[in-house]
């Protein structure tokens, strides 16, 4: 068993991927091992979770994820710990493991209950697991609901109820903790996923996933040293085109973010009122788009670009060496069909482009609705990729990197505190900055996913190391970068 930490990737698998690996698994043990296996994993992490527990309540639901709960019940009551059991479930249509754990608890003296104690130090969640899609209902919502409202600490097995696995969705139970068996879920980390799962803990249950993930949990990366013979041409050039009348403060933003990331030099080109220096930030240096060598450039288009962004795309989309494509730059793409067809057009020519839509944006492009693409953040995710054929940054919680040659990446860092004005403009200039470093040493997109997938990272993990008492602004963030 271990903590799930950021220090490096995680495989993840969904629920179809995770179902084989049961069966595979528990096809090399003696009948009823794996689920014994798991209940001994809950009681151990539930003992190291409230070890002064007296009283522990777990509620089971019909199938095997209370089947898990049951096995745990078991060696919780032989831990002289006082447990009770709320069992929901048709006894005749159990699973054959679970049905095995119900007699079990039965047999070892474990306390059934038709309601919840009216105390509890601890509440295990082993309602429904892996492959639930159904929401809460019956008893089973009742008991979510105490579980929500309670003070003592939660632990949930697998999932949370009511979160949905592959997605993130649902409404769930807000666990302290969550183990998770087998294998590592996506909905674990993306939509709502993080909202409910606490503190995340993993067991393999002895064994190995013997099937290829479908998505990466992004880790922390090793920056590249500088080398003392170097100049700034060495880490390449960025411009920042955007700042509609109104506006420029989004593209100083995005600008700021590239300076301090380490571009070699940075440009910013306002579509509004031109500004002839920024007397906080003397390094940036201002010019017409028009006068820059886009095809030696890495550019971060759109931060407050406006309808003015409409005259800038079709030079910018045709020249510009790699590019990150954000806010106003992408709601003008989403309405002209020419300038979709000239995006896709890039990867034919090994240009590398980013997008960094946000929900709405992500659904202008693909023509749906919001609750379309955070219903499955993944797909939307893939499939934006595989329209542009480009890698996407769909942000959000859990942010997700996807690109057409690489699995995609759900990002773990980053919170609540990122939901302020212009802190988007500042993770476009750090992927351009970050392109610009990556393009100036090779061309090979799986270097720009990878630094694409760093930039974000890194976004977030300061946000994460802000000072508590703080408020969080987008021009600090970009300093803190």
């Amino acid at each position: 068993m271990q903590r799930v930490t950021h220090d490096r990737p995680w495989p993840l698998h969904d629920v179809a991927a995770t179902r084989a690996i049961e069966r595979d698994a528990a096809a090399s043990l003696p009948r009823h091992a794996l689920m014994q296996r798991a209940g001994l994993a809950v009681a151990r992490l539930a003992l190291a979770l409230a070890p002064h527990a007296r009283g522990v309540w777990i509620a089971c639901g019909p199938g095997n994820n209370g089947g898990d709960g049951l096995e745990a019940a078991i060696h919780l009551k032989a831990s002289q710990r006082r447990v009770v059991v709320t069992w929901s479930g048709d006894e005749s249509r159990m699973p054959a493991d679970a049905a095995a754990a119900l007699q079990r608890a039965r047999l070892a003296g474990v306390n059934f209950a038709s309601e919840p104690p009216a105390d509890f130090d601890l509440a295990i969640d082993a309602m429904l697991g892996l492959g639930s899609t159904r929401p809460l209902q019956g008893p089973l919502a009742a008991w979510a609901r105490i579980i929500n409202g309670a003070r003592s600490p939660v632990l949930a097995v697998d999932t949370p109820s009511g979160l949905a696995a592959d997605t993130g969705t649902g409404v769930a139970v807000r666990a302290s903790c969550t183990l998770s068996l087998l294998t590592l879920k996506p909905g674990l980390f993306t939509a709502g996923g993080r909202d409910h799962v606490g503190d995340l803990w993993f067991d393999e249950l002895g064994g190995a996933p013997s099937h290829e993930p479908v998505a990466w949990l992004s880790g922390r990366s090793t920056p590249r040293p500088r080398v003392h013979a170097s100049h700034k041409g060495s880490y390449g050039d960025v411009a920042v085109i955007g700042g509609a009348a109104g506006m420029a403060g989004a593209a100083l933003l995005a600008g700021s973010a590239a300076l301090h990331a380490g571009a070699g030099r940075v440009f910013v080109s306002l579509l509004g009122d031109p500004m002839p220096v920024d007397s906080h930030q003397p390094e940036l240096m201002f010019r017409a788009w028009e006068s820059l060598d886009l095809g030696a450039m890495s550019l971060a288009c759109g931060c407050g670009g406006g309808a003015a962004m409409q005259d800038a795309l079709p030079a910018v989309l045709a020249r510009s060496r790699s590019l990150v494509l954000d806010a106003d730059a992408l709601n003008v793409i989403a309405h002209e069909p020419p300038l979709q067809h000239a995006l896709r057009q890039r990867s034919v020519s090994g240009q590398v482009t980013v997008l960094t839509p946000h929900p709405l944006e992500a659904a202008r492009l693909l023509g749906c609705s919001t609750t379309e693409i955070q219903s499955d953040r993944l797909v939307a995710a893939r499939e934006l990729s595989q329209r542009f054929a480009c890698i996407v940054v769909l942000k959000g919680s859990g942010t997700i990197v996807a690109s057409p040659a690489n699995l995609p990446c759900i990002n773990p860092t980053g919170n609540a505190r990122l939901a302020t004005g212009g802190t988007g403009d500042v993770l476009a200039g750090l992927i351009a900055a970050r392109l610009a470093a990556a393009t100036n040493t090779a061309t090979a997109t799986d270097d720009a996913f990878a630094a694409t997938v760093s930039a974000v990272y890194d976004h977030g993990l300061a946000a994460d190391r802000w000072p508590a008492l703080h408020a969080l602004t987008a021009s600090g963030l970009a300093r803190a970068i």
